[in-house]
């Protein structure tokens, strides 16, 4: 017992930066705080940590036994809420938040079998493609597309997923087949609004990403009706793999550009950091891996295969900025 309560203060501590903040979570004094790291690391033999009146760094064998520890607390975490769900009734309120065209198609169904199969519980289902601040807006999870990037939130990926640009059979027989990006000055482009540009990986540059600003035919800030207007033939949109990816089998759409096609992104369920996850959160998130943990082809691309492009760290940050609907 005493082990794991020095454990947990030397990571209440490390993660939330003082003493002051870690008694606050433990609802003890500073001095108790300090006592338990005190006694862990003379149990240890190593200084896990260097204290000050005005700051708290860890060494270096602090900082690696921090991710040690964090990843142990995880695990029994996780073992406590498994036993859990399989004893006791789950109920609350969830609140959930999801982009709107990816919430709707993927996320909503999950939601509805979880309240069919747990009738204590309610939830409150955001579709949002702007980024929504979980703890200010009292969201219990998001699940979003891209890098969440906010490291006070932990991210659990679920898969991953491409980008074509697409278009109708009927509008490249009546305008052609772009062969290149500069080709698609020539174009009409379907573009979803505020979104700042296309993302493509650039051959030529060993894969690096080029954000292009395509010339804008129709602009709409609902990707549903760019998908419609792409099926009537209106022209180029670039769309989600989980969105067309049916049409690019079936041949209702057709991709073009496909060696330009950037690398995948990530998509990930992320909650807001805290000692115990509520159970209703657990459960939610778990169905989340499930079942999206079965679908094999997030980002299968069209016939014939991309080359394989790995993004660089500063092609990620800018992956982030296009991985909503």
């Amino acid at each position: 017992m005493n082990q794991f309560r020095e454990i947990t203060a030397f990571v209440l501590a490390a993660t939330r930066g003082s003493l002051s903040a870690a008694a606050a979570v433990e609802s003890v004094t500073p001095a108790i705080i300090g006592r338990r790291i005190d006694a862990l690391e003379e149990r240890l033999g190593v200084r896990l940590m260097i204290r000050s009146t005005r700051r708290l760094s860890l060494t270096q064998e602090g900082e690696a036994f921090l991710e040690d520890c964090q990843r142990i607390l995880a695990d029994l975490a996780n073992a406590e809420a498994t036993v859990a769900l399989g004893s006791r009734k789950v109920s609350g309120h969830l609140r959930v938040t999801a982009p709107a065209g990816f919430g709707r198609r993927h996320v909503a169904p999950i939601l509805r079998q979880l309240l069919l199969e747990h009738p204590e519980l309610t939830a409150s289902l955001d579709l949002s493609d702007r980024t929504v601040d979980l703890v200010n807006e009292g969201m219990d999870c998001a699940v979003r597309i891209g890098d969440p990037g906010d490291t006070s939130l932990v991210a659990v990926r679920l898969g991953q997923m491409r980008r074509f640009v697409v278009a109708s059979p009927a509008y490249l027989a009546a305008h052609g087949r772009p062969g290149t990006l500069a080709d698609l000055a020539s174009h009409r482009c379907l573009v979803l609004a505020n979104q700042g540009g296309w993302c493509f990986a650039d051959p030529a540059r060993e894969g690096r990403l080029v954000i292009l600003k395509p010339p804008v035919s129709l602009e709409c800030n609902d990707g549903a009706v760019l998908y419609d207007w792409a099926l009537a033939g209106m022209g180029l949109a670039w769309r989600s793999q989980w969105e067309v990816g049916g049409d690019l089998q079936n041949g209702r759409l057709q991709s073009v550009l496909d060696e330009y096609t950037a690398p995948p992104v990530g998509i990930y369920a992320a909650f807001p950091r805290c000692r115990q996850l509520p159970l209703r959160v657990r459960l939610f998130v778990d169905r989340l891996k499930e079942t999206f943990g079965a679908i094999v082809d997030w980002c299968a691309p069209p016939e014939p295969m991309p080359a394989t492009i790995v993004a660089t760290p500063a092609d990620q940050s800018q992956l982030r900025q296009y991985g909503a609907s």
